[in-house]
């Protein structure tokens, strides 16, 4: 069974920065992709940055030159850095890793950190 665990959410003032962790229970070069996804209340989850095992990146247009996603290998965490953060970036944010089983996507997720952007 995959365990995500999340950390490093909080409360910063706009303008600061972040770095949310993802720990993961397996090896993380094994899954095909992992990323971070945020949820607004009452809005939909929402891809915010992706990185595949291959290393391409992608990011939502909302994050680009603020944040990225870096991955440790060795440590099997996956990282999200944010710089520059606005009240709109409140959210949950939650890892996500997915496999490819048999042309199945099967996904796993952490259960979520809260980052709250305010003065």
């Amino acid at each position: 069974q995959v365990q995500l665990v999340e950390s490093g959410g909080g409360l910063v003032q706009p303008g600061g920065s972040l770095r949310l962790s993802c720990a993961a229970s397996g090896k993380i070069f094994s899954f095909d992709g992992m990323g971070w996804y945020r949820q607004a209340p009452g809005k939909q989850r929402k891809l915010v940055a992706h990185i595949t095992s291959g290393g391409r990146r992608n990011f939502a247009d909302s994050v680009k030159g603020r944040f990225t996603i870096s991955r440790d290998n060795d440590k099997n965490t996956v990282y999200l850095q944010m710089n520059s953060l606005k009240p709109e970036d409140t959210a949950v944010y939650y890892c996500n890793a997915a496999r490819v089983i048999g042309g199945t996507i099967v996904d796993y997720w952490g259960q979520g950190t809260q980052v709250t952007v305010s003065s």
